[in-house]
């Protein structure tokens, strides 16, 4: 199904953080259980970088109890899989039209600052 969005994709978390530290990106679409680096710890990261990216966490179990521990990670949505895809766009369109011009533009960082933002779908 063509939506009109740009998606980058990676194999795990870890290749996901890389691409998160060196792209711009309106939105991270992520799956909880990837090898390497989960989707709960790939948005930890994300905020430690103080990245103010939105978020949308999909799982075949949500990690509940880890999101209650981390109350900080400002997840915009959750979904359960296997939802389908017009639910996961609904979202997406939601959120990017919500973030629409209440963040400033973000670019990716200067090999001497952090990380700025990224967003990207696993």
């Amino acid at each position: 199904m063509r939506s009109g969005y740009h998606v980058d994709t990676a194999e795990d978390g870890a290749a996901a953080w890389e691409s998160l530290q060196s792209n711009s990106y309106d939105l991270l679409v992520t799956d909880h259980n990837m090898p390497k680096v989960s989707g709960v710890e790939l948005v930890k990261k994300l905020r430690v970088a103080r990245m103010t990216l939105p978020a949308i966490l999909m799982s075949g179990s949500m990690p509940t109890e880890e999101l209650n521990r981390h109350p900080g990670l400002q997840i915009e949505a959750t979904l359960l899989k296997p939802d389908g895809v017009l639910e996961l766009l609904g979202m997406v369109k939601e959120i990017l039209h919500a973030n629409d011009g209440a963040r400033e533009p973000i670019a990716p960082p200067s090999s001497q600052s952090q990380p700025a933002a990224a967003g990207l779908q696993l």
